[in-house]
C-alpha cells in the first residue's frame, strides 16, 4: 500500500474520533486567525475612547481557549488509540528471532504514520488557514499587500521541491541505519556499538543541516516580503493608516510566510512516510480489521 492509501484506511478506521478532533482544530484555528483583526480593532477603538473592540477581543480569545482546551483534551485520546491499534497489527505477525530488531524499528516508526495525523497533518491545516485566510483578512486592509505575498509562491514551491528531494534519500540512509539497531546492540561489541550510534548521528546531523539551510532560505524570502508590504503600506496609506490596522496588517504577513513554512516541511515529512511504507509493507488487512478494544 501507498503512504497515502495507508493514511487513508486509518483514517476511515477512526475517522469519527478523527472527524471530530479537526473539526475543533478548525474552530480553533479560525479563532486564532481572527484575533490579530480584533486586536487591532480593540487599539483604534481605544484611541477614540471606545472599549467596544476591546469586549470583541475579549469574547473570541475566550470562545477560542475553550474550545483549544476541548480540543487538546481530545487528542490524547484519538491519537494513542490509533497507535495501539496499528502496532498491535504488525507486531501479531508471525517472526523469527532474526526478525526481532527489524520488527523493533518497525513499531518505532510506525508511529511517524500516527505522528502525521496528530502534528503534521494539523500543522497542515494550520498553515492553510494561515495563508488564505491572511490573504483574505490582508485584502481587507490593502490589495497590493496581498499581491507582494503572492509573488513567493512560486520560488517557495520550488525550494520544497528540491529540499524534498534531498531529504527523501537522507531519511531512507537513517532508516537503513536504525533496522540494525536491536542486532547491534545484542551482539554486545562496544566496537559495532558506538559506530552504529555515530553513524546515526552523522545522518541526523546532515539532515539538521539541510533543515538548517532550508529555513536560512526561506526566511531571507519572509525578510523580502515583510520589508516590501510595509513599505508598500506605509507609501500608500502615509501618515492616515491607524495604529491597530498597522499592526494587524504586520501580524497577518507574518502568519501568511509561517504558513509558507509549512510546505518544505509537509514535503519533508512526505518523503519519510514514503520510506517508511516501503520498509514496514502495511497491509489493508492491518488497517481495517477489528483492533483491540479501544479505551475511551
Amino acid at each position: 500500500m501507498s503512504r497515502f492509501a495507508i493514511l487513508k484506511q486509518i483514517m476511515l478506521r477512526h475517522r469519527y474520533r478523527l472527524v471530530f478532533t479537526y473539526l475543533l482544530f478548525s474552530v480553533e484555528m479560525i479563532g486564532n486567525l481572527l484575533r490579530p483583526f480584533f486586536l487591532g480593532l480593540a487599539i483604534n477603538d481605544l484611541v477614540k475612547g471606545s472599549y467596544q473592540g476591546l469586549f470583541l477581543l475579549l469574547a473570541v480569545h475566550l470562545g477560542w481557549l475553550i474550545v483549544g482546551t476541548i480540543r487538546h483534551r481530545m487528542d490524547t485520546r484519538t491519537y494513542s488509540a490509533i497507535y495501539s491499534t496499528l502496532v498491535t497489527k504488525i507486531l501479531s505477525r508471525r517472526y523469527s528471532k532474526n526478525d526481532i530488531s527489524r520488527l523493533s524499528a518497525h513499531s518505532n516508526l510506525a508511529k511517524e504514520f500516527v505522528d502525521f495525523l496528530e502534528f503534521d497533518l494539523v500543522y497542515v491545516i494550520e498553515a492553510v488557514f494561515s495563508i488564505f485566510g491572511s490573504l483574505l483578512l490582508l485584502f481587507y486592509y490593502d490589495f497590493y499587500v496581498v499581491v507582494v505575498c503572492l509573488s513567493i509562491l512560486l520560488p517557495v514551491i520550488a525550494l520544497s521541491y528540491l529540499y524534498g528531494k534531498r531529504m527523501n534519500m537522507l531519511n531512507r540512509q537513517k532508516n537503513d541505519e536504525l533496522e540494525k539497531q536491536v542486532d547491534i546492540i545484542s551482539t554486545g561489541n562496544n566496537h559495532l556499538i558506538h559506530q552504529h550510534y555515530d553513524n546515526l548521528r552523522k545522518w541526523q546531523i546532515r539532515i539538521s543541516d539541510q533543515e538548517a539551510w532550508n529555513f536560512g532560505l526561506m526566511e531571507i524570502l519572509v525578510m523580502v516580503v515583510i520589508g516590501a508590504s510595509l513599505l508598500i503600506t506605509n507609501k500608500i496609506a502615509g501618515t492616515g493608516i491607524e495604529a491597530g490596522s498597522l499592526i494587524g496588517i504586520y501580524s497577518y504577513i507574518q502568519r501568511f510566510v509561517s504558513g509558507l513554512d509549512t510546505i518544505p516541511y509537509t514535503v519533508q515529512r512526505l518523503s519519510s512516510l514514503s520510506d517508511i511504507t516501503r520498509r514496514i509493507k502495511l497491509q489493508e488487512e492491518d488497517l481495517i480489521n477489528p483492533p483491540l478494544e479501544e479505551v475511551a
